[in-house]
């Protein structure tokens, strides 16, 4: 199924949804159908689960409605289902103050689980911008990855781009919630 047939976006709202992309597993099943379908074998095979596992977490994220299945065929007398994702990303609803950013917490153990000795590009930088300048710098990121994703080919390795630009809480805030 080329992704031209995708919507842009799958905007996430109802509880069922939140709980299903908020499971590392199941974002990591997104992740291996971010480009092209898979059957639950080589989903299975992809993120190193077994078969029964992987099927559990596709069905959930398919209930959910962020995969569907896209085509089956025979096999050897079995229906073969291939999923994909129902969108080519997915917007989760801001957590609110003090709740956890599930994008980021998943950056991060992707990130922890990445191979060492692979190259990556990790950096933070504090930044003291004007209001049109943070808007400015969050406008030509978006951008940026928007040209890259756009040039992305299914053939080659994946690479994933993670930021977050945001306003820190000041000290006085950062005390004031932790009591």
């Amino acid at each position: 199924m080329p992704t031209d047939d995708l919507p842009e976006t799958f905007h996430v709202t109802t509880d069922e949804q939140i709980r299903a992309v908020s499971n590392l597993t199941r974002h990591r099943i997104m992740a291996v159908l971010r480009f092209e379908p898979a059957t639950i074998t080589q989903i299975a095979e992809r993120v190193g689960l077994a078969k029964g596992s992987s099927s559990y977490h596709v069905r959930l994220l398919e209930r959910a409605g962020l995969v569907k299945v896209v085509r089956t065929r025979k096999v050897r007398g079995v229906t073969e289902r291939y999923y994909a994702m129902a969108a080519r990303g997915i917007v989760l609803p801001d957590p609110g103050e003090g709740g956890p950013d599930v994008l980021m917490r998943h950056a991060v153990a992707d990130l922890e689980a990445a191979p060492a000795d692979g190259e990556r590009h990790v950096r933070m930088a504090h930044l003291r911008l004007t209001e049109e300048q943070f808007a400015d710098l969050g406008a030509r990121l978006e951008a940026l990855a928007d040209e890259f994703r756009a040039l992305s080919d299914p053939s080659l390795p994946d690479a994933s781009l993670v930021f977050a630009l945001f306003h820190p809480a000041s000290g006085e805030q950062a005390e004031g919630s932790a009591k």
